[in-house]
């Protein structure tokens, strides 16, 4: 039996073509192909329909795939308990997380998380794009947006507090808002993102209540709407973090204090298993420690095998 056939079969059925499943296992369309076709003729059965648009499974490839599936999942949960266990912490993690996170924060976690762990290996990923995190092999994902993949184990880990915020040079040109109503008569900076919220959406004292106002610029990244914001464009939805130093220096001014934004969460997600891999729970103990040092009262959620540290 080989197992790679098996398990290349079954990428060809789970992604629907051979070019989506050589990619998937970074192998060439032409090796998928041939394996496929050897395991046809082995089998003495044949298992997908082949069009020049799409596969299909036959009924004998359907059986198989289910029988197959089942297995698999097996092999990947003794495979996980394997690495549960291990006491050398090696291996590799793929991590994908929002641009400004990673600019900011992430780099500093990752350079001392592998200098801990020198048999350790991190691919990262800066994008405001959206993840699919099993068809993608992805390991841990940090989003600011909701969760709702119940493929996922997900905790949510800091609210990201944001304003509007505007420079003084735009205020005195255009006058300062005093209630979220006089926002129709001001010039904006959209923030349109499928991995970032940037709508505004405020409390009057009675409501919540969308904006939308006209927009002459909309970005996918919240670095260029303040920089936008700072020459004096418009206003701007901007997080308190990544408007600290532009807020201390004069160059933008926080508005409405007294009507609060509607807030987001930073939030990760990893696949869910029977059994969590040990380079995961490092990493995520390792991470979440980390944030402890800095902001332990602020943490939302934290994972069953991380005791919060005792206040002092």
């Amino acid at each position: 039996m080989d197992l790679n056939r098996i398990q290349m079969f079954a990428q060809v059925v789970e992604k629907g073509s051979f070019t989506a499943a050589a990619k998937a296992m970074g192998l060439t369309k032409a090796t998928v192909s041939r394996k496929i076709a050897e395991l046809e003729t082995d089998s003495g059965v044949q298992l997908l329909y082949r069009t020049t648009r799409a596969l299909k499974l036959t009924e004998a490839g359907s059986i198989y795939y289910n029988k197959i599936q089942r297995i698999l999942a097996d092999l990947q949960s003794a495979e996980d308990q394997l690495s549960a266990s291990q006491q050398t912490i090696k291996g590799n993690l793929r991590i994908v997380c929002p641009i400004e996170l990673g600019q900011l924060f992430f780099g500093r976690i990752f350079a001392r998380f592998l200098e801990a762990y020198p048999d350790m290996t991190i691919e990262a990923e800066l994008t405001n794009r959206k993840v699919d995190v099993i068809e993608e092999g992805i390991d841990i994902l940090f989003q600011v947006t909701d969760i709702n993949d119940s493929r996922l184990q997900s905790y949510n880990i800091l609210h990201t507090a944001k304003a509007l915020m505007a420079s003084p040079d735009y205020l005195a040109r255009y006058g300062t808002p005093t209630s979220p109503y006089d926002l129709t008569n001001h010039r904006a900076i959209r923030l349109k993102s499928t991995h970032i919220d940037g709508s505004w959406t405020l409390f009057d004292g009675k409501q919540w209540i969308d904006f939308e106002p006209r927009a002459q610029l909309t970005v996918n990244n919240v670095t260029l709407a303040r920089e936008a914001a700072i020459e004096g464009l418009g206003i701007a939805t901007v997080p308190n973090l990544v408007a600290q130093n532009a807020l201390s220096e004069g160059l933008l001014v926080q508005l409405l204090d007294d009507f609060p934004m509607a807030q987001t969460k930073v939030s990760m997600s990893f696949p869910r298993r029977a059994y969590l891999p040990q380079k995961y729970r490092t990493f995520i103990e390792f991470f979440y420690n980390a944030i402890f040092a800095v902001r332990q009262d602020e943490i939302l959620e934290v994972p069953d095998f991380i005791t919060r540290p005792t206040k002092t």
